[in-house]
């Protein structure tokens, strides 16, 4: 049996990982990519990321000032049993460790009604799952207004095919890139439904850019980095052939009229962490 209190703390330690380290697969893409930029201004952008990562971990402080709402998917293995409120426990973990970590407080009460701080940056944004197996994993992403505010969903007709389906990914690129802070991380669901899709986009974006996706998803991913790269928008949006680091895609079911497809974008950062709870 898991108990609550083991999920809050991988979340504790996994939000205070995220908010100051760079993900090794992104700090490996970054350095790539000093290398192979062609543009001088460019270059000099993504120096200066990789200097900001640098000072982030050594002196434990925020990689960006923007410490983002705090999105949490637990994996919970089928052979386990948890007991207990999850959601009471993530957020008090939350609230704990935005305060002792001094990261900045971004959520409101109500985005209608009430846009008054909650003053502790809460409550997370939790999904529960189950996979096979026993234990669970913990995944927690950090995720800032710019990359946030530049996600984009469309419910295409299957027509719309493959052709479609990269004239909408670099649509939304084009039109938001800058606002996400580039290079990025390109995070794309399709299929599901219109509540599900988004989820798979965020999803996505957890998958390292080390691990390799099967060939067809991998050639789509590899098309839509080519055509992002080719826009020129660059490093911090002041024009380069850094664009993105990656392309993530995950695919799933859908109605025989729907192709819904959905974006979300991973700012220079992507601010992830992933525990193993045994």
């Amino acid at each position: 049996m898991i108990g609550p209190d083991a999920i809050a703390a991988a979340v504790a330690g996994a939000v205070r990982e995220a908010a100051t380290t760079l993900r090794p697969d992104v700090r490996v893409a970054l350095e790539r990519a000093i290398a192979a930029e062609r543009s001088p201004r460019g270059r000099q952008v993504l120096e200066q990321l990789a200097e900001n990562a640098r000072i982030a971990h050594d002196e434990r402080v925020p990689l960006c000032q923007d410490t983002g709402t705090v999105w949490v998917r637990v994996e919970i293995g089928e052979e386990e049993c948890v007991r207990g409120s999850v959601r009471a426990a993530v957020d008090a973990a939350v609230a704990e460790t935005y305060r002792a970590s001094a990261l900045r407080m971004s959520v409101v009460r109500d985005a209608f009604s009430d846009r008054a701080n909650t003053g502790d940056n809460t409550p997370a944004f939790i999904e529960l799952a189950q996979r096979p197996g026993t234990g669970a994993t913990v995944h927690v992403m950090l995720k800032g207004g710019g990359s946030d505010n530049s996600s984009a969903l469309a419910m295409l007709e299957p027509a719309a095919g493959r052709e479609g389906i990269v004239r909408f990914v670099l649509s939304v690129v084009e039109g938001k890139a800058t606002g996400a802070c580039p290079p990025l991380l390109v995070g794309v669901g399709i299929g599901g439904t219109f509540d599900t899709v988004a989820a798979l986009a965020k999803k996505a974006l957890l998958r390292s850019l080390d691990e390799p996706s099967p060939g067809p998803v991998d050639e789509l991913e590899r098309e839509i980095l080519d055509v992002v790269n080719a826009t020129g928008i660059g490093p911090a949006g002041l024009g380069g052939s850094t664009t993105a680091f990656g392309v993530r895609v995950l695919t799933a079911p859908c109605h025989i009229a729907a192709l819904p497809v959905a974006v979300n974008l991973g700012c220079s950062a992507v601010r992830s962490a992933t525990v193993e709870i045994a």
